[in-house]
Formats: C-alpha cells, structure tokens, sequence
C-alpha cells in the first residue's frame, strides 16, 4: 500500500463497484482537512459503522492527531487491544469465552482462530504487524471511566473553576457554560427544570455567573453553602425571599448535599482533572487518544458527564488559534439522546456550538448513530462528510435524505434525491455511500480492516488489567486547591501565633491581600500569614537568535526572624496574579509580622537584592527548531512541540495541495492523449485485420483459379492479381500504422511513469521532512542585563488560610 498518511490522507478501505458488487484495487483514501467541517457516521447494526469509525480514529492517531472519545456502548476500550505480533497467546485475554463456547471451541483454540482472522484480515488490506506498531507507537491510547474505579477517575471538579478568560470575554459563551452546567448538575440530581422559568436553574445561574465574574472557582460544597446564604440579595427586580425564601431554598440545599454525600459521588472528585489541554497530549507533547467510557453509568450521569465535556471542550477550542488543518477530533459513539430533533438536554446547545465554530479551530468532530430519526438535521446540516452505510426502515432512508438534501442546500449544492435514493438501497455491509461537500460527487467504498482487536465490551475486571500500574485504586486524589508551600509555619504553630488585629506598619510600606478562593465555613477560621512579594519586568535579548521576550516576574518568599531575614532564593511563584491582589483583608487573624518586615529601609535592600537575585538565578530557557523556529518566552517544551506539530500539520496540507495542483493538470493530460492513442493503436490494428484478410481472400481465389486448369492466365485474372498485389501492399502499410501507434502508446506510457516518479520524488521529500514530535530541539538559555530588570514593587502580601475538619490549614489563595 502507497504511504499517504504523511501527506495527509486516511486510509479507509477500496473504491467499491456497485454494479459488480465488489471493490477493485483502486485505494480510497480520505484528506483529513476535511474532517475539519465534521463527519456523521450511519448505519444500521451489522453494517460495520463501528469499524468504519475505528479505521478514522486510528488513522487519526498515525496522522498525530490527538482525539477525545465518548464512549456509550463500551466498545471503543478495543482501541487498546493491538497486537503488532498477532500471537494467539496476545489475544488469548480478551476473546469473548461465549462466543468460543458457542463455536465448541476451548479459550486456546479461539483465541488462536481470532488471531488467524486478523492476520489475514489485515493482510487482505495491505496491512501488517508493522502498521499497527506505527498506531501503537504514534499515540498514547488512554482510558477513562468517569465516576467508577474500573479505569482510570477524572474529577470534574475542574469543570466548576472559573472559565478561561476567552471564555470570561465573550458574553455569549459565558452564558453557554453556565446555563450547560446548571442543567447538567440538576438533572443528575433529578431536576428537569426549565431554563427560563425554573427557580433552581435561575438561582444557580446566578451562583455561578456571580462567582466567576469576581474570577473565584466553585466546588459542589461552596455552591451548596452559597443556595443557603446567597451572595447576591436580588434576582432580577425581586428582592432573594421574593423570589426563592430561604425554607424552600433549603430542599435545594438539601438534595445538592445528598448528591455530594453519596459514596458514588467520591469517584466523581478524584482523578486527574477534566483539563482538555492536558489530555490531547502527554506531558513530553505526544498526542493522546483518550476514551471516556461512560457505559457504565445511569442516564442522568451519562448527561452529566457529556454536558460538562462539551462545554470543556467548547472553553478549550476557544482559547485555541485559527486554523484550515485538523487539530483534535471529538468523536461519540452514538448521539442518541444527546442531540434530538425537538427537545433541548443540557448537551445539545455546546454540541451545536461546536458543529457551527468548530471548523475555525480546526477541531473536528465524528458523530455515529443507528437511529437516524432521532437527529436534529438541522444542527447536522453544519456536517461535510456523511458516511451512509446499509439503513433497516424506510423511514430511515427518508430521514437521512432529508438531511442529506438540507446540507446541499445549506451550501447552494445540486442533490439528486431519486439516484441517491437508488444508491442507498444497494449498499450492503461495511460498503458505505460518502457524501462530501469538498468532493464533487458522492463516492462508494468498502471499509478497510481495523487494526484493532474488534471484540466488544470489555467487562470491569480486563478494564482493570487493560490499563495495569495505571489503575485507578494507585490514582491519588486531586483536589483543585493549592498544594502546601514552604513558606507555610506549622499549622499548629501558625494557629496558635496568630493575633486577632494586623499589626500597624508605616504608609511607605506596600502591603497586599491575597483573594479568599473558595468559601470558609467560618470566618474566624481564617488566618493570614505574612510574606513578602517582589514583581518586576525582565527583557531578555539575543541578537543571535533575534529573540527579544519580555517576562513578568512575580514572586513570594518567607520572611523569617533569623539574621537573614530574606532569601529570594527561597521563594515561589505567585499563585495570585497581581491585578488580582485586594488592598483590604477578608475577617480573620493575622500571624505575628517578622520585626524586618516593619522596617521600610530593608525593603529598599530587598529591591535590590531582588534584581541581584533575577540577575543572576533567573534563566530563560528557549527551545529551537532544526527548521528554524524558536519557542516562546515560558512556552515548554511539550506546549512547543504540540504548536510545531500544527504548524507541520498546516505546512504539509498546504504543501501537499500545491503538489496535487501541480500534477494533476500534467498526469490528466497525459492520461487523456494515453487514451486517444490507445483507441487509434486498436482502430489501426482493426483496419490492419480487415486489410489481410481481404488480401487473403483475394490472393486465395486468384491461386485456385489458375491451380483449377486454366491453361493461360486470362485478362481478368492478371487484374485479380494485380488488385490483390495492391491489397498486399495496403496490408504492409496498415500494419506499419499499427506499429507506429503501438509506439506512441508506449512512449506516453513512459512519460506518465516518469511523472509518476517525478512526483513520488517530491512527495517522499514532503514527507521526509523532520517531524516535531520526535526531533531534538536545541535548547538557548539566556539571561538578563541588569538594566534590563525594571522593578515593579516589592511589599508585604498577607495569604489567607483555612482551617479544615482535621485541624490542619490548607492555602485558600
């Protein structure tokens, strides 16, 4: 098989022939760009839809692009089972033990059979051990299981934290989220409310909107505190106990608590957090296909858990740069339910959003369902490719027409109902019709093999073994609250030091409050410990490079009664941006100030000290390229090598097009003379045969004429002879005509071969190109002149923290 995949191209199966009913050799091959306008997978069960969507994800991964799964059914957790060795002992885990007693066969015997079916299954499609090592080795294949242990916990606490601030900009999306999450959370406690008249959806609307606009993070324990004492005082015009008294806010209450109190929703709280960024690639920038398998779950918890992936989603693609290529792909495994015709769950507004702006930021998304009729066509008519395969009910059929004529219209296209109506009905398994608004016409093709090992769900205990030392029980907690820092006394020590008042220093003295994140139970609780906070502007230059960054530097260190009462080595980055840093403290006591820090002439040695210690600690580590480009100033190396990535994706595609636009007009002008000269080659050689046998003829009868006992040639048989003399010599051109043709023919053959080779040169030299996500990168560290620190202030920060249940205090900044 012809390796595209470098260029752009997913391998999906063979041209398929209708009429013969069987594919030829001709590959079908799809651009992945076009994935960035979406693709609808549909077909009934049995008609190898499941396949078809394995075939793209995996192509996806080989192509580096890194994918995001829902899975409803359980299925996709086969995108773990690859076996480059196609051992029977590989496969031997995972058979289905029912279907091998249903054949009478042993685990053994079964396992060996599978492994013989997808040896010569892949062989069938020109692939082997060797391509599934490439989809092994080109992605991470992660799997996850939301709310249960089995695979590896995400917490969802993240999905409650304020929204990005390009989400915060847009008036419009921060209204999206808040509403997708309300609806989420009430509805997995049992609430169908009304977005425009349910007090439940209103207040919490309201919780929310208030909380993230002051830039403040919600967990289920502060917004449950918030419905009993509400920060705000009016909804609308209407006074709070107007519109929603206190005694009927307390059922709220009460079911929001019942929700957190429930074991179940511990598994929902711990884990790894449910940051899109941080999934589509590992820590090193390789890309990541991560399955959410969701099969387990209720249908409540189901909505849920998609509603708050959407509207992730939908945060991250938008903090995300423009782009044609295909950055990540959002595929879910069946959208019924989640995306109905009428009716309005908490998933269908972010789903929509993200079918309509998707494209700009080259995410794509893969939707597949069985049941056709329970679509908003609408929605989907934002869809480019629809991969149709064999449907049950007439009623399906109409509907897919119907969406597939609403999309041609959407984009002032010719569709003819009638033919494509015909063509529906002739599709059989794993054949599926191709839609697509960047090709001219709809294409027919079988569905190649998958790589993976296409077994079915699998059950909680090869789940388990699936993912090994990863398992969920060795996944500690992550709660979304800061860690302990150094700088931090004793709790017990910090608790019983503190004072009821800050002490008093002189107005010289610069003195901040870091922001309370997150609600205390109790505000004497709270207590404040001192540190001191150096920010200042650091330029870093390179005339070698060209680079030119400018950094902001904001810093925190201990401040310590000892004879050296600051060390800027010891500090630690701001956890709070400065904007964010309130001139006025919340209610709570205050821990004994260091008799340094009352001193205004030492914070003037402590400025200096600040440039003395940038200038000579604070490095600035860049990485480049071998082709040139240089990372940004604090972009690491793994946010690096994913940017280079896209920018090689989009390089590539537009490279690739140019080549395609360069060739085509040459390979189809050769290929239409090729024809010509191959109709006249078998019009000459025609002639050619008509003339011998004329001559033939002729010359047979002149023969027997004489032979039959004429004794002298007569009149009319020297003209026989001559005309047959004649045609001889016709017969002797004629075939030189058929020689002449024949080389014409063949000189054009070898024109088109030497263009054939001409562009696998250029390709081969497109595609060997250095890939970023493997190459070295040179790293350049520089540091700053000291004119080049300019100091913003340095002063006295007061950071707030809470006493817990267990006596300890945790960070609340």
């Amino acid at each position: 098989m012809e390796d595209y995949e470098k260029l752009g191209s997913f391998y999906l199966g063979r041209r398929y022939d209708l009429a013969k009913k069987k594919s030829n050799k001709e590959l079908f091959l799809y651009d992945s760009k076009d994935l960035v306008t979406h693709g609808l997978v549909v077909g009934m069960t049995g008609s190898g839809k499941t396949g078809l969507c394995f075939d793209m994800i995996e192509e996806a991964a080989i192509d580096g692009v890194p994918s995001i799964l829902i899975d409803p059914k359980g299925d996709l957790s086969n995108l773990l089972l690859t076996f480059p060795d196609l051992r029977p002992e590989d496969f031997a885990p995972w058979i289905n033990d029912e279907d091998a007693r249903r054949k009478g066969k042993s685990p053994a015997d079964f396992a060996a059979e599978q492994a013989g079916v997808w040896r010569d299954g892949l062989t069938s499609w020109n692939q082997d051990g060797d391509r599934v090592r490439r989809l092994r080795a080109a992605a991470e294949f992660v799997l996850y299981t939301p709310g249960r242990t089995a695979g590896r916990p995400i917490s969802i606490l993240k999905s409650f934290a304020a929204p990005p601030p390009e989400v915060m900009a847009d008036g419009e999306a921060l209204r999206d989220r808040v509403n997708a999450t309300v609806a989420s959370l009430l509805g997995l406690v049992g609430i169908n409310a009304d977005p425009v008249k349910s007090r439940e959806t209103i207040l919490l609307g309201q919780l929310f909107q208030h909380a993230w606009t002051q830039g403040q993070d919600l967990d289920l324990a502060a917004l449950i505190q918030q419905v009993q004492s509400p920060p705000v005082t009016r909804i609308g015009v209407l006074d709070l106990e107007s519109f929603f008294p206190a005694k009927e806010r307390f059922d709220l209450t009460m079911q929001l608590n019942n929700l957190l109190a429930s074991p179940n929703f511990n598994a929902w709280m711990s884990g790894e957090a449910l940051d899109i960024g941080r999934l589509l690639h590992t820590p090193e920038g390789k890309p990541r296909v991560v399955i959410f398998s969701i099969a387990h779950l209720g249908d409540a918890e189901r909505m849920f858990f998609v509603s708050l992936l959407l509207t992730q989603m939908l945060a991250w693609m938008r903090s995300q740069s423009g782009t044609n290529s295909l950055r990540a792909l959002l595929y879910m495994d069946e959208i019924f339910g989640y995306f109905p015709p009428i009716a309005n769950p908490p998933s269908k507004l972010p789903l929509l959003t993200l079918l309509k702006q998707g494209r700009a930021f080259g995410l794509g998304l893969l939707l597949a369902t069985q049941n056709p009729v329970d679509l908003d066509y609408k929605g989907l008519s934002n869809i480019g490719s629809w991969f149709i395969g064999r449907l049950q009910t007439d009623r399906d059929k109409a509907r897919v027409l119907d969406g597939l004529e609403g999309a041609a219209a959407g984009r002032s296209a010719r569709f003819d109902r009638s033919v494509m109506e015909q063509v529906l009905a002739g599709l059989g398994n794993r054949v599926f019709l191709l839609h697509n608004v960047h090709a001219d016409s709809a294409e027919i093709f079988e569905s190649r093999w998958a790589m993976s090992y296409l077994r079915g769900p699998l059950s909680r205990d090869q789940m388990k073994i699936l993912i090994g030392s990863s398992s969920a029980n060795e996944i500690k907690p992550s709660l979304e609250t800061a860690t302990a820092r150094s700088d931090v006394p004793e709790p017990k020590t910090l608790l019983e030091a503190s004072q009821t008042k800050r002490p008093v220093l002189p107005p010289s003295i610069l003195q901040f409050f870091a922001p309370v994140r997150g609600a205390v139970e109790d505000q004497a609780l709270l207590a404040y410990t001192p540190g001191l906070i150096g920010a200042a502007q650091v330029r870093y230059i390179d005339p070698k490079t060209k680079a030119d960054f400018t950094d902001d530097v904001c810093v925190i260190a201990p401040i310590s009664e000892s004879a050296v009462s600051l060390d800027w080595t010891k500090a630690e980055e701001c956890s709070v941006a400065v904007d964010d840093l309130e001139k006025t403290p919340g209610t709570g006591a205050f821990a004994p100030l260091p008799a340094a820090a009352s001193q205004p002439k030492n914070y003037e040695k402590w400025t200096k000290s600040l440039v003395d210690w940038i200038y000579g600690e604070r490095e600035l580590t860049l990485y480049q390229s071998q082709l040139g480009p240089l990372s940004h100033a604090g972009e690491e190396e793994r946010e690096f090598r994913i940017r280079l990535q896209q920018v090689a994706r989009e390089q590539r595609d537009a490279a690739a097009e140019k080549l395609r636009q360069k060739y085509a007009p040459k390979i189809a002008s050769l290929t239409e003379r090729l024809r010509r000269a191959e109709s006249a080659k078998e019009r000459e050689a025609g002639q050619a045969r008509h003339a011998t046998m004329d001559t033939v003829i002729s010359l047979g009868s002149t023969l027997l004429g004489a032979f039959l006992g004429k004794k002298a040639l007569s009149a009319s048989t020297m003209n026989k002879a001559a005309t047959t003399a004649r045609g001889i010599g016709r017969t002797v051109q004629q075939t030189g005509d058929v020689n002449r043709a024949g080389e014409t023919v063949e000189a054009l053959r070898a024109q088109l071969d030497d263009l054939d080779i001409e562009f696998r040169s250029e390709k081969d030299s497109l595609a060997a190109a250095s890939d970023p996500a493997t190459e070295a990168f040179e790293k350049i560290h520089l540091r700053p002149s000291k004119t080049n620190i300019a100091v913003r202030f340095v002063g006295l920060v007061w950071l707030p923290h809470a006493k817990q249940a267990d006596g300890t205090l945790m960070p609340r900044f």
